[in-house]
């Protein structure tokens, strides 16, 4: 019965050492983001696809959504529209863009820019984690989180 218990004060001592020393829940990285040259050629590619439009009539149509869902007066309305602004979401396509290079970027831009027929094919609505993204993006939008107080 002595054994049982050193092993046990020994195993609750492992174990709190072993908690003390793991960084995994305190020790995080930053975002990864591409390079000054490459947020210029991503913020092209926005400009191509027209998707800056995209990200504020999808943000505009959630709020029309759950505004007729939920009977808010109009004031509510125009605060929460007023909120979406596209400059709040941009650190997330240019997080999902950190992969490609400047010459993988350029070939993209080249490809929207001149080819009608690749216009329909937009690479950022086709994107799931950048779809993803932007349903959280409106979500916040519409619960008030980007409202000025």
């Amino acid at each position: 019965m002595k054994n049982s218990k050193k092993y046990s004060f020994l195993a609750v001592l492992f174990c709190l050492f072993i908690s003390s020393k793991s960084v995994s829940q305190t020790n995080y990285t930053d975002v990864a983001m591409p390079s000054q040259q490459n947020k210029i050629i991503i913020d092209k590619i926005v400009e191509a696809v027209h998707y800056k439009t995209y990200v504020i009539d999808f943000c505009l149509s959630k709020i029309n959504e759950v505004s007729a869902k939920e009977g808010w007066n109009e004031q509510k309305s125009m605060e929460i529209t007023q909120s979406v602004n596209y400059k709040n979401f941009k650190d997330a396509i240019y997080n999902s863009f950190v992969v490609f290079d400047e010459v993988e970027l350029e070939t993209l831009l080249s490809a929207y820019e001149k080819d009608p027929a690749y216009q329909t094919i937009n690479v950022m609505t086709n994107n799931k984690v950048l779809i993803n993204n932007l349903k959280i993006f409106a979500s916040d939008i519409v619960k008030g989180k980007y409202v000025s107080k």
